[in-house]
């Protein structure tokens, strides 16, 4: 069996945690939080206006250092809400502090329904990495909790990454 890390960068309301961590049980996996710095906003539209400020102008924040060394891992799940087309920029961040010639990514992206060019910019930025099982989830449109993805999607793509990892599916 591999072993495989999740590295997660949720904003607050935690649609992408929440996500993250029903595959962190599912597969046992070893879990990190990406947090910034300087924490973004409480109220969710001063945190929608700051995000897209901050990908418009290419910015990245200083992020705190993860509880997890990613050589460690076999398979790194890269889980990330979905910011104005791409990627959030603290998870931009850690994606480019980190070596990825030779390794295995999955990525997972929620959004509100404007998935863009995330999974596009992760290859990108992944450069050498194997790209393996992506899934976006998306929820309703206003940040709230209610996913639009079917649950047997997400059941399903859970499966398939059990199986990358060498598991049961």
């Amino acid at each position: 069996m591999k072993r495989v890390l999740i590295v997660c960068y949720s904003w607050s309301n935690g649609n992408t945690s929440r996500i993250a961590g029903v595959l962190r049980d599912a597969l046992g996996a070893d879990y990190a939080e990406i947090k910034t710095a300087v924490p973004y906003p409480k109220d969710y539209n001063e945190t929608v206006d700051q995000g897209q400020r901050e990908v418009e102008d290419g910015f990245t924040p200083e992020i705190e250092p993860i509880s997890r060394n990613p050589d460690d891992y076999e398979i790194i799940v890269l889980a990330t809400p979905t910011w104005w087309y791409t990627m959030a920029p603290a998870m931009l961040s850690y994606v480019r502090s980190v070596d990825w010639n030779g390794r295995t990514v999955v990525p997972l992206a929620t959004n509100g329904g404007w998935p863009g060019h995330l999974m596009d910019d992760i290859r990108a930025e992944c450069r050498g990495a194997r790209i393996e099982c992506p899934m976006e989830v998306r929820f309703d449109s206003e940040g709230g909790p209610d996913m639009v993805t079917p649950e047997k999607d997400v059941r399903s793509w859970i499966g398939s990454v059990k199986e990358l990892a060498g598991m049961q599916s």
